[in-house]
């Protein structure tokens, strides 16, 4: 039994009262709760739909309309941008970046595709070695993109599966030049308006700081300051990052959105793509690698949920967030919290999954 299985019935056997009657959804609520009582959670949202059944509750100072950071859930809001080029026929997955990033062209570089770039299959890394420093001095996102088009490969393009926050990067960069509209924009207008998504943006848009759950950042991962102090002026609650509208995971959502994000997949009807480019997404890109990616997707029950079938997608971000959709069993799951994954994920995300994905 692995350190995550202990952890999820050790907590359920806890704040489970043992009688009949208790619902998968009930013993998730208490469990989350329990970690709002006793403070190691301050904020978060559930959403749960089965077929036309919504569950959803909020905790802590959190309300069901609560805009979270989203973290690494922004990648698939990205790739969705890419996917309306596709749609469009203006670019194709396999068409290689350097016929839109000239100067992505060094050695094996101009042999990486759009599809490789959204699956982590192009041998970029995840952050850029100087990550931290470019953060420090608040550096726009054009420095980042001129860092990932030099950066070493880890492997050659296509031969292995490497999570990379750089390829997304340079996908969201080949949208910009494609459209000439800034990405935050593109998505509002072809993705998020068009879904009813009401309360999401890349970056803060119309909304401001205030209007979001602030992270508690004294767990934040390392590229996110790691809890430092002095790295307040750059961290996940600091005015830059917030603003920044880093593709791969500076959106703000609500719980509700993403469902809504999650479901357009389960139930394309063309709003914002067609249904055979939707389907494309969430079918496994990578079958022959050790991670199952659809299109900016994570694909299959690992991660994911425990209960959940093959034809799961979804993805989890390092703010502490975890979403899914299961067509087998028309189910969306959405957990949005104020508590980095590298704490919350044992604790609270994996373990709420779980019970809710095994209903």
């Amino acid at each position: 039994m692995t350190r995550r299985d202990t952890l999820a019935l050790t907590l359920a056997a806890l704040t489970v009262p043992a009688r009949a009657g208790n619902s998968a959804m009930q013993n998730a609520f208490q469990l989350i709760q329990t970690q709002i009582d006793n403070g190691t959670l301050h904020h978060a949202v559930v959403h749960v739909q089965r077929g036309a059944e919504v569950t959803e509750k909020a905790f802590g100072k959190a309300k069901p309309d609560s805009m979270f950071l989203l973290g690494s859930i922004t990648k698939p809001l990205t790739a969705a941008a890419v996917m309306v080029l596709v749609d469009r026929g203006e670019v194709k997955l396999s068409d290689t970046a350097v016929k839109v990033l000239p100067e992505f062209n060094e050695g094996a570089r101009k042999e990486i595709t759009i599809e490789q770039l959204l699956t982590h299959t192009s041998g970029l890394p995840d952050q850029l070695e100087d990550n931290n420093a470019l953060r420090a001095r608040h550096a726009p996102l054009a420095e980042f993109v001129k860092g990932a088009v030099r950066t070493p490969l880890l492997f050659a393009p296509g031969t292995q599966y490497h999570y990379q926050s750089m390829g997304i990067l340079l996908a969201a960069e080949i949208v910009e030049r494609v459209t000439k509209t800034p990405l935050p924009k593109f998505l509002q207008e072809h993705v998020f308006t068009p879904l009813g998504m009401k309360r999401t943006v890349l970056g803060l848009g119309a909304f401001s700081k205030a209007d979001m759950v602030p992270m508690q950042t004294e767990h934040a991962a390392p590229e996110a300051g790691g809890g430092d102090p002095t790295a307040r002026d750059w961290d996940w609650n600091s005015d830059y990052w917030r603003n920044l509208a880093a593709p791969w995971g500076g959106a703000h959502s609500t719980a509700a959105d993403i469902a809504t994000f999650l479901r357009s997949f389960m139930h394309p009807d063309g709003k914002a793509l067609r249904e055979a480019t939707a389907r494309l997404m969430i079918t496994n890109h990578t079958p022959k690698l050790e991670a199952h990616r659809g299109i900016g997707f994570m694909v299959g029950p690992n991660g994911l949920g425990k209960g959940c079938s093959a034809r799961t997608f979804g993805h989890s971000g390092s703010t502490g967030t975890l979403a899914w959709a299961d067509p087998a069993t028309d189910t969306s799951f959405v957990l949005l919290t104020s508590l980095p994954k590298n704490v919350s994920g044992e604790l609270i995300l994996y373990p709420v999954s779980d019970l809710v994905s095994k209903k």
